[in-house]
């Protein structure tokens, strides 16, 4: 049968035993899906994985100086290689539930093109994880609903029709800045900007990042700055708040207004001439930052007011 859904991932080095461990876990899970999984670069490992699941294994992948694969060579290919009419690009360290295939049918009933996003639960996993029992999807939300965090910044998978005339600069995979990119295109393109948090429920297996240099998180990486030059700029880092929609099981609906939002809207104006060096501008632009952080780091419900539910799509 024709998967509904292709995925494109390019994993770490199966090297270090915990990342080992969720990256398994996330293939078996997608793989657990009936999804069409397309596993890119020839990191330690990633072979040998990919023949035990049976997935589709391609080594050969355009890098930057640094080594770091390209994700418009990724994009490209995976178009190429995609027997699904969805692709999804995503990090092999999320698991999804079947929700993901609810997600689609709305979309489908929608029409036009979408671009998805959503926010995704935090929780800590150490062990191998079992979907061979049918009731693993309602386990795994209880427990991160119960254990997990809903972390208000990180975007870890782009859902979209193959279709779609997506063309992406040359950004290295696993730095920040082109996953706001795609936020920002989607506007710019007039294409449906879909916060998809409600109905796409996304588990992030936490990590170290002792695998990047200096073992700094990604968004420290000078590889990070490039990825931001390439988007056009700080003030093109848009954020799932800039999203024009939102995906409820139900249908799509516009997204509603937020305190947050009137704030991002500042802080981008603030950032048309790129981040400043000094003045009031900066000293602003972290006011602002500070604000929006501590609103949402200390509240762990606020998702519910936003959102308008108890609890997401299982």
């Amino acid at each position: 049968m024709t998967p509904r859904i292709t995925v494109a991932t390019s994993p770490k080095p199966f090297t270090d035993p915990h990342i080992r461990r969720i990256q398994a876990n996330a293939l078996r899970n997608w793989k657990a899906l009936g999804l069409e999984v397309l596993v890119f670069g020839d990191e330690d490992g990633a072979e040998a994985i990919a023949r035990e699941l049976g997935l589709v294994y391609l080594p050969r992948v355009r890098r930057n100086a640094q080594g770091t694969p390209l994700l418009s060579d990724i994009l490209h290919q995976a178009r190429e290689r995609a027997t699904a009419p969805w692709l999804m690009l995503a990090n092999a360290d999320i698991l999804f539930t079947p929700c993901l295939f609810h997600a689609v049918e709305v979309l489908e009933r929608a029409g036009g093109f979408s671009l998805v996003t959503g926010r995704r639960w935090d929780l800590d996993v150490t062990e191998d994880l079992d979907f061979s029992e049918t009731t693993w999807p309602q386990n795994l939300a209880r427990r991160a609903l119960r254990e997990g965090r809903l972390n208000p910044t990180g975007m870890d998978y782009f859902l979209f029709p193959k279709s779609l005339p997506l063309h992406m600069p040359d950004f290295a995979i696993g730095r920040a800045g082109w996953d706001n990119w795609m936020v920002y295109n989607a506007r710019a393109q007039g294409w449906r900007m879909v916060d998809g948090t409600p109905t796409v429920f996304v588990v992030h297996q936490n990590h170290h990042y002792r695998h990047l240099p200096g073992g700094r998180p990604h968004y420290k990486q000078p590889e990070s700055r490039v990825n931001v030059r390439l988007a056009g700029g700080d003030a093109r880092m848009y954020t799932l708040w800039e999203a024009t929609h939102i995906l409820y099981p139900q249908g799509l609906r516009p997204a509603p207004w937020h305190p947050m939002k009137p704030l991002r809207r500042l802080e981008l104006w603030l950032l048309k001439d790129g981040f400043p060096e000094r003045g009031w501008k900066r000293v602003l632009i972290r006011i602002v930052r500070r604000k929006w952080q501590a609103a949402l780091l200390s509240r762990d419900g606020w998702w519910r007011g936003y959102y308008r539910m108890e609890r997401p799509c299982v």
